[in-house]
């Protein structure tokens, strides 16, 4: 891309960027039913982004009972954890198994790649919903608005480091076979700015968090980004696939958006739950 061409595309980016982040400061703020609607909305389009990455040429798996059933299955989750029942999460994922279990019945004898398309599906909710489902638990546990902005703030600022110190000074490539632009450079500016945000952040909002734990959590959720981008990569590599949607003028889906997310979700509530809540 020329320098003339990327003048108007970062600016894209920057314009979709801020006003995504005003929405979901918005919607974090309100919390309840607003931050509900959210996170059903985001579950929603990233499964439908995803299974659009994963479906096999000539097949149209948005039409099929298993994919309804995935959606299913998301929304459930996400209504567990809005409830306050963390406990259904894991009876909802046995469910979903059941049912795409029975549905595989009829349609073995004449197709054996159902079992293919139940390991997706079932990776779909596991990649998607369910930390959705954990965000909403993390933001209605105790100062949870305050570490859903922290996470939120320790993924953007990784994702937008190593984008542009890979962009003016990457050489070495990272996973070359996976996304040939990111390089070893971006990596790790991005991780400084995961430490740095994280610490700062946590000494100002969260001052009853140690410093050494802040650093523990924003060095574990902004590695655990850096894989869940990798993850999407993969996956869209496989397939053949640039973005997951066209959503976000200058980022693509939300999936695009959300990948690194994902994947820290799952860290941020751990920490918070149940290592520096110990």
């Amino acid at each position: 891309m020329t320098a003339a061409k990327k003048g108007p595309a970062h600016l894209k980016r920057w314009i979709t960027g801020l006003a995504a982040l005003a929405v979901l400061i918005a919607c974090v703020m309100a919390g309840g039913a607003v931050f509900l609607l959210l996170a059903v909305l985001g579950a929603g389009a990233c499964l439908w982004e995803y299974f659009r990455i994963v479906q096999p040429a000539g097949k149209r798996l948005s039409s099929q009972s298993l994919v309804l059933c995935g959606y299913a299955a998301g929304l459930g989750l996400i209504l567990a954890a809005h409830a306050g029942r963390p406990e259904m999460i894991p009876v909802v994922l046995g469910l979903d198994v059941v049912v795409c279990g029975a549905l595989s019945l009829q349609r073995f004898p004449s197709d054996r790649t159902v079992l293919e398309e139940i390991a997706r599906q079932i990776q779909g909710i596991c990649y998607i919903p369910l930390p959705i489902a954990l965000l909403v638990l993390l933001r209605s546990a105790p100062d949870g608005t305050t570490w859903v902005f922290l996470l939120c703030a320790v993924i953007f600022a990784g994702d937008t480091a190593a984008l542009y110190a890979g962009t003016l000074w990457g050489r070495h490539k990272l996973c070359p076979a996976i996304s040939p632009g990111k390089t070893v450079e971006g990596a790790l500016a991005g991780l400084a700015a995961n430490l740095v945000v994280g610490w700062a952040a946590a000494a100002i909002f969260l001052p009853a968090v140690d410093w050494l734990p802040a650093l523990a959590f924003a060095a574990a959720a902004g590695l655990a980004g850096q894989v869940g981008d990798l993850f999407e990569s993969e996956l869209k590599r496989v397939s053949n696939i640039k973005d997951s949607g066209g959503i976000l003028p200058g980022h693509g889906g939300v999936l695009d958006r959300i990948d690194a997310l994902l994947f820290a979700a799952p860290v941020a509530f751990a920490f918070k739950i149940y290592i520096l809540s110990s």
